[in-house]
């Protein structure tokens, strides 16, 4: 086994015990490897399981089965290099938004005067550093939502967890945010697996897409996303963009176009 991989995912399974005492597998035999750098998007039917396995890898819960490894070591063994970034900020209304950033490094006690100027550095790049000492509730949806993403990386994670980060916002936000978090995993150099129901989305972003299906969920497709970096809104309207679009469809049993 290749210990150089960001994430292993071997042979995934999720069974959940009902009140009623029967078993509700929800994943079964997931199995797939993210290389260090990539950004790996994951789609899938609602009901699929998706957000499930981020939790999973996450270590926010245990498989029931398999093994999942993080540059070869188990996910049960606590690894601090792991972040994830929710649908919803969840930022503490009493704390600015530079002490919203560091809250992680408060819980691990390692917060330090060095620490809270990286903060500042991620709260420049993406476009809040005047806005370091105001408050969540005087920024937009997008904004609240960057001020997240900067808390994610102040630890500096190998592997950054994202699901449906952007789902509640509208959608010229959206497509704003797409190019944002672009940036910002490039400049960050961590992995990435991104949690989405926009097929779009997925190809956009994504070095690869990966395609859970069924219920129980499993993958039913792995395809590599050839499109050029930084990618521009032109990528959007090519052919080669439209085919991927049409293949995850067809894979997932859509047949709505674009979305």
């Amino acid at each position: 086994m290749n210990n150089e991989y960001a994430i292993s995912v071997n042979n995934i399974g999720m069974t959940y015990r009902s009140r009623d005492g029967h078993d509700n597998t929800v994943l079964d035999g997931l199995d797939f490897h993210v290389e260090p750098g990539q950004f790996v998007s994951i789609v899938g039917q609602s009901g699929s399981g998706k957000t499930t396995l981020l939790k999973t890898i996450s270590g926010l819960q245990q498989p029931t089965a398999g093994e999942i490894l993080v540059k070869g070591r188990p996910i049960s063994d606590g690894l601090e290099d792991i972040a994830m970034v929710f649908q919803s900020p969840v930022l503490l209304p009493w704390r600015n938004n530079i002490d919203n950033v560091l809250l992680p490094l408060e819980f691990r006690g390692t917060r330090t005067e060095e620490s809270r100027r990286y903060a500042q550095e991620l709260l420049e790049m993406v476009g809040l550093g005047d806005r370091a000492t105001r408050y969540s509730y005087e920024l937009s949806g997008g904004m609240q939502q960057r001020v997240a993403i900067c808390r994610a990386l102040v630890s500096r994670p190998e592997l950054l967890l994202m699901d449906e980060p952007f789902g509640a916002l509208d959608a010229m936000t959206r497509d704003s945010m797409n190019f944002e978090i672009q940036r910002i995993w490039q400049a960050a150099g961590c992995s990435v697996l991104f949690v989405t129901h926009s097929i779009s989305e997925a190809v956009w972003l994504g070095d690869r897409v990966v395609i859970v299906g069924g219920r129980p969920g499993r993958i039913v497709a792995d395809i590599t996303i050839d499109l050029p970096r930084p990618r521009g809104k032109e990528h959007r309207f090519s052919t080669v963009f439209s085919d991927y679009v049409t293949e995850i469809e067809s894979h997932i049993g859509v047949t709505t176009g674009i979305s």
